[in-house]
């Protein structure tokens, strides 16, 4: 099979790869980007014959168009929501099945800081989700959307979890990438970065949707902060959470849950120092006047805090998952929990955030590619990714040392 990496050049779409190329089922990979110096480093780290590399950028629509054809299956690790859109509409249009990590839901589009997303003359955000999910419904495509660590294993685990319950009321996501405890200490906010840090501010700042009592409301990213211990896989740490936008699909796609959030992982500490910046003005998007300059606080920051968070030599990140869902079967509540800590691969150069994002897109591409998924149109991956496929899917996992454990308890 023949899959193109789209965003090659980064750190996910490069571990995308990584994957891809130690399949032998895996016969060509593509890797586009900007920048050909990128893209050659990144083919160098891969060694591999299978690899291709094309500076094609995703605002050159015809030459992109005509690179999809020669593929069975693309996978996106673009950083934007402006370059991600541009590329579904294209696979779209070139009937390519893809794959896309990014936390948006293409068929109900966010309609906060859109990042530079470009909507057809005359069409509003909400119709253009819909005209791309009947366009993929038109062309026969498959777009399985938001697949990778969250969205993507968060999603898989706990729309299993609702499949196997008669019934379910209460589903909370808990996900998140974080430094390894050694290295937040040497950190501010407790943090480092392993992707795009400019689209996790974004994270920060908007507003978005969950269920409380039955009903979709709209509530403050960071907001609902809650303390808890991750108990599992010989671990004891206290770690904080609060709700971000990393599932958006489930509002649709589950609305029979009466409480529905997602929500970050962080260390302690860091929730409130994000509060702080907040407060101060320090991560707004409106200019203000800096001695007779006109800048932009979140642009600001970024340039001084960026240098700070960048890992230095030696530090590990992880990333941790731990899920809730609380439901009914044969008459009994019975709770479902998940869990998952995930440590850098430093023997590879793969940093936890590579491995638990790259790595399920690689497989989710490679059941793109082989008609596994047989939905069509717009996908969310709790829809495309469930009985026997939900299992071959954990085990692909565990074969790269990622293992997901299930907890089950009767609560009445």
């Amino acid at each position: 099979m023949r899959i193109l990496v789209l965003g090659g050049s980064g750190k996910i779409g490069s571990a995308v790869a990584w994957d891809l190329a130690r399949d032998r089922e895996v016969t060509a990979i593509g890797l586009t980007g900007r920048r050909r110096d990128a893209l050659e480093r990144v083919r160098a780290w891969l060694d591999s014959d299978k690899v291709a590399v094309y500076p094609v950028g995703i605002d050159d629509r015809d030459a992109l168009l005509a690179l999809m054809t020669q593929y069975d299956a693309g996978a996106l690790a673009l950083p934007d929501r402006r370059s991600s859109y541009k590329a579904v509409e294209t696979a779209i249009a070139a009937g390519l099945p893809i794959v896309d990590m990014l936390e948006e839901y293409h068929r109900t589009p966010d309609p906060y800081e859109v990042e530079g997303l470009e909507t057809p003359p005359g069409m509003s955000l909400e119709e253009y989700g819909e005209w791309l999910h009947q366009r993929a419904l038109e062309r026969g495509v498959t777009f399985l959307d938001g697949m990778g660590f969250a969205p993507g294993l968060s999603n898989i685990t706990l729309g299993d979890g609702i499949r196997s319950l008669d019934s379910a009321e209460v589903a909370i996501a808990r996900v998140g990438g974080i430094p390894a405890k050694e290295a937040a200490a040497a950190h501010p906010l407790r943090y480092m970065i392993t992707w795009a840090f400019d689209h996790v501010l974004r994270e920060y700042m908007i507003r978005l949707k969950v269920i409380k009592d039955g009903q979709v409301v709209e509530v403050d990213a960071g907001s609902d902060r809650e303390r808890f211990r991750f108990t599992a896989f010989g671990r004891d740490e206290e770690l904080e959470c609060a709700v971000t936008p990393g599932m958006p699909s489930f509002i649709t796609s589950r609305p029979q849950l009466r409480q529905f959030a997602e929500k970050t992982i962080r260390w302690p500490g860091h929730w409130e120092g994000v509060q702080t910046l907040k407060e101060c003005g320090l991560l707004d998007l409106d200019e203000v006047e800096v001695g007779g300059a006109r800048v932009v606080p979140r642009q600001v920051l970024l340039a001084c805090i960026t240098p700070r968070l960048l890992p230095r030599p030696g530090d590990r990140d992880v990333c941790v998952m731990y899920n809730t869902l609380i439901g009914k079967k044969d008459g009994r509540t019975v709770q479902v929990e998940y869990y998952m800590w995930d440590e850098a691969d430093t023997e590879h150069g793969l940093s936890s955030m590579m491995r638990t994002t790259g790595f399920p897109v690689a497989i989710a591409a490679r059941m793109l590619a082989r008609g596994d998924i047989r939905q069509k149109g717009i996908v969310p991956p709790e829809d495309g990714i469930y009985g026997p496929l939900y299992q071959r899917f954990l085990a692909e996992l565990k074969a790269r040392n990622i293992v997901i454990e299930e907890r089950r308890t009767l609560l009445d």
